[in-house]
C-alpha cells in the first residue's frame, strides 16, 4: 500500500470539501419523541436507547434551541475561537412532526451566530415527501446532513430490538433522500445480540449498496435502565461483547469490506460511566482511532480493499 494512501475515509477531511474553517457540531434536545415510544408504531422505544447517554449537560429541553447553541458555542469555543457550528438535532427522531413544527426549530438553529449548516438525526420510517420537499429546498442555501439510524441490516435484528421498521424501509428511504440531493448518513451498532462477527462484517454488502454519503458505527453498550440491559441480566449467553481488541478486529475488517468512498465518521461511542453497564474499555474515540490505524499499518490494510461489487 502506498504509503500516502489515507487508510479510511474520515469526517473532518470530509468537512474540508465544505468549509474553510474547523467546525464543530453541537447536539441539541429539541423536544421530539419516536413513533414506537408513543404508541404510533410501537411502544417502549428500542431496547438498547436511553438518550441520556448522549446529552451533553448543556442539552436540555427546557432550555430553547437557541439557548442550548449558545452553551455549546461557549463549552467549545475556548478551543479554537474561530470555530463554525453545525447544530446536531440528535435525540431522539427530529423530523417526526408537523412540517411546520419541524421548519420552525430547523430555522430558528440556523439564526443563531456562527451556525453554518445542520445535522438532522432520524429513523428510516419519518421521512415523508412533504418534508422532503422543504429539505430540497434548505439545501440551495446551507449545508444540510440526513443520518439515518439503520442500526442493522438484519430483519431479524430490527425485530429483536423493537425497532419498529425493516431494512427495506431504509432502502427505500436512503434511495429517496439521496435522489433529492441531500447529503445521506447512516448509523449502525455493531455486536447486536444474534449476530455474530461474519453475519456483521456481512452487513457491509447491503450498506455499501446504498447511496450513503457517511457512516457511523459503535460497539454495543449495555445502558442501566433499558430493556436490553433486563434481557441481558436472565440471558447474558444471548450477548457478546466485545473486548476492546476484538472489536478493533471486527472494525478493520468491517472497514475493509466497505465500499471505497464511503465516509467514516465514527467507530466507537462513549457512553457516561454511571450509565454504563458493559463493555467498560477506558478508551477515548481518539486512542481507538489511533490503535485502528496502527493496526491498518501494521497488516497493510486499507478502506475497501475487500470490497467486492
Amino acid at each position: 500500500m502506498n504509503q500516502q494512501t489515507p487508510l479510511y475515509n474520515d469526517f473532518p477531511t470530509f468537512l474540508k470539501r465544505f468549509f474553510p474553517h474547523k467546525v464543530q457540531k453541537i447536539s441539541l434536545n429539541a423536544g421530539f419523541t419516536c413513533p414506537n415510544r408513543d404508541g404510533s408504531v410501537g411502544h417502549g422505544g428500542c431496547t438498547y436507547c436511553n438518550n441520556q447517554t448522549f446529552n451533553p449537560d448543556y442539552c436540555r429541553t427546557e432550555k430553547s434551541i437557541t439557548r442550548q447553541l449558545e452553551e455549546g458555542k461557549e463549552f467549545f469555543a475556548y478551543k479554537y475561537p474561530e470555530m463554525k457550528y453545525l447544530a446536531y438535532f440528535q435525540a431522539y427522531t427530529n423530523t417526526y412532526g408537523a412540517v411546520e413544527e419541524l421548519k420552525r426549530k430547523y430555522e430558528e438553529a440556523l439564526a443563531v451566530k456562527d451556525i453554518v449548516g445542520l445535522v438532522i438525526g432520524t429513523r428510516p420510517d419519518c421521512m415523508p415527501d412533504t418534508l422532503l420537499n422543504y429539505l430540497e429546498e434548505l439545501n440551495r442555501h446551507t449545508f444540510l446532513l440526513v443520518e439515518y439510524g439503520i442500526e442493522s441490516t438484519l430483519d431479524t435484528t430490527l425485530k429483536r430490538i423493537n425497532r419498529g421498521h425493516t431494512f427495506q424501509c431504509t432502502i427505500d428511504t436512503v434511495e429517496r433522500t439521496a435522489g433529492r440531493g441531500l447529503l445521506t448518513g447512516g448509523h449502525v451498532i455493531l455486536g447486536l445480540p444474534g449476530e455474530s462477527p461474519e453475519a456483521i462484517v456481512a452487513q457491509t454488502i447491503a450498506l455499501s449498496r446504498l447511496p450513503l454519503n457517511t457512516l457511523k458505527m459503535h460497539q454495543l453498550q449495555l445502558i442501566r435502565g433499558t430493556r436490553m440491559a433486563a434481557e441481558y441480566e436472565r440471558h447474558p449467553e444471548e450477548f457478546h461483547l466485545f473486548g476492546a481488541d476484538e472489536y478493533a478486529e471486527l472494525v478493520i475488517e468491517y472497514i475493509r469490506h466497505l465500499r471505497p468512498d464511503l465516509v467514516l465518521e465514527r467507530f466507537v461511542s462513549q457512553s457516561p460511566q454511571e450509565l454504563l453497564i458493559a463493555p467498560h474499555w477506558g478508551l477515548k474515540n481518539y486512542e481507538f482511532n489511533h490503535r485502528i490505524q496502527k493496526r491498518m499499518k501494521e497488516i497493510g490494510a486499507c478502506q475497501g480493499d475487500k470490497y467486492v461489487l
